[in-house]
């Protein structure tokens, strides 16, 4: 355990969900309008118990979002991807020291990396890399990553709901 170890951080979300993309991009905006959505389900919900998931909106992972880490149980990273599976891909991300980082953007992998350094073990810290195409300045979000953004969407309200915060319960 580091000497900078944080106190346990009281009345913080157990599950932390951060959307990355920027929305003038077309298909990177995957992350932020999957949060926008989920807000939305969440205030038509009624949104009873607001302490259960935090959504984070960024552009890019900085290695100060470390410390939004601090007292979660759970992190998703959700992200466009230009690569990969379509719909999405779903995986756990374990810290990696080796990715060079600089003061303006991070990997998940390193953001974990700068978690432990600072801190200790990382929370169990989640990708949903979800397919894009187009990601051209000023474009719109495409019809297929808009697919691909309603079945990662509905893969994940599925998997809170059957974990240890369940959104229905929180939206009751």
């Amino acid at each position: 355990m580091s000497l900078l170890e944080p106190e346990p951080a009281q009345g913080r979300a157990a599950v932390l969900v951060i959307g990355v993309g920027n929305p003038a991009r077309g298909d990177d905006a995957i992350g932020p309008l999957l949060l926008e959505r989920l807000r939305a389900e969440f205030a038509r919900g009624g949104a009873g118990d607001t302490s259960a998931i935090e959504l984070l909106d960024v552009y890019q992972l900085q290695p100060e979002h470390a410390l939004d880490l601090r007292g979660r149980r759970r992190v998703i990273v959700v992200d466009a991807a230009a690569g990969g599976p379509v719909p999405y891909a779903h995986g756990l991300v374990s810290p990696d020291p080796t990715h060079a980082f600089s003061t303006h953007s991070l990997s998940p992998a390193a953001l974990a990396a700068v978690y432990q350094r600072l801190y200790g073990v990382a929370p169990p810290l989640e990708t949903l890399a979800v397919r894009g195409e187009c990601f051209g300045l000023g474009e719109s979000l495409g019809n297929a990553a808009a697919a691909n953004l309603d079945a990662a969407l509905a893969w994940l309200r599925a998997d809170l709901d059957r974990g240890v915060v369940p959104i229905r319960a929180r939206c009751q």
